[in-house]
């Protein structure tokens, strides 16, 4: 099988399973994004320790979800804001745990652990406010009298997937001049502005139906994500080159793990949803 019939088959896979989770209902929703975010700190502990460094594991995917956890609770209005202050207990522990491991160079140890939790959980854990409480798209199975919309989740991973894919397409046909050859030589200027313009045009035609914002507004939010997941996908190619591995995981064949799928929505969303809160 071609390696892009293999990426083909995984990406209808990607819209179907995990899109659909987002969209179906607040349950599926919530069980989604623990899963992706449980899966993509995983990878991310297992290449950290197979060179070397003896993250916590177990201790930084229990505070990852956590994090998401309480924030979806806080989310949904069950639980007060102050509960995020709970956090705190796990990070504690990862600390004074630390003291009774008798590791070499126990700080390699607590940087890669706590990034773990700031690159992955944190930006996952935004995801419950950007559908809680908001008013729009609605999902495909009735919730009753909660209000939320996945048109926030649903119209960023639908123009992150758009900008991928064009960006991957346009610079396989005709790329040249290389992005930033030292990190990821496959990636191209042309690629680039090729996601660029593809990702506007569907955030144009689109975005009545997302809903939340006008269309002003979505086409500010592709420009972010473009920008944004570019960035995002060559922090991760950093880290992965840093490591000397070539994906993060096998989960997604053609694609990856999920830290692969997920590198340029780890970091563009914290932006996207930075804009959302102040000017949506």
């Amino acid at each position: 099988m071609s390696n892009f019939l293999r990426r083909t088959l995984t990406a209808v896979w990607i819209v179907v399973f995990i899109l659909g989770g987002f969209w179906l209902h607040p349950v599926t929703f919530f069980l989604t994004g623990l899963v992706l975010l449980t899966g993509a700190q995983y990878e991310y502990y297992l290449i950290v320790r197979s060179n070397g460094t003896p993250v916590q594991m177990v201790n930084g995917i229990i505070t990852g979800a956590a994090l998401y956890i309480i924030s979806s609770l806080v989310a949904a209005g069950h639980i007060d804001a102050r509960f995020l202050m709970l956090i705190f207990i796990p990070a504690f522990l990862i600390m004074t745990n630390e003291l009774y491991r008798k590791q070499e160079r126990p700080f390699d140890s607590l940087a890669h652990t706590f990034f773990g939790v700031v690159y992955i959980a944190f930006p996952f854990s935004l995801f419950p406010f950007a559908a809680f409480s908001q008013t729009g798209m609605d999902t495909l199975i009735p919730h009753g009298d909660i209000v939320f919309s996945p048109g926030i989740i649903v119209g960023f991973l639908l123009l992150l997937w758009a900008n991928d894919t064009a960006a991957y397409l346009t610079g396989v046909t005709i790329g040249r001049h290389r992005l930033m050859e030292r990190i990821s030589p496959k990636k191209s200027w042309e690629g680039f502005f090729g996601g660029l313009i593809i990702t506007v045009l569907a955030a144009w035609l689109l975005s009545g139906w997302f809903g939340v914002v006008n269309t002003a507004g979505w086409i500010v939010i592709a420009l972010i994500i473009t920008v944004t997941g570019t960035f995002g996908d060559l922090i991760e190619s950093m880290f992965k080159r840093s490591m000397g591995v070539k994906d993060s995981g096998t989960i997604l064949p053609g694609h990856g793990g999920f830290l692969d799928r997920f590198d340029s929505a780890i970091v563009s969303f914290p932006l996207v949803y930075l804009f959302i809160a102040l000017f949506g």
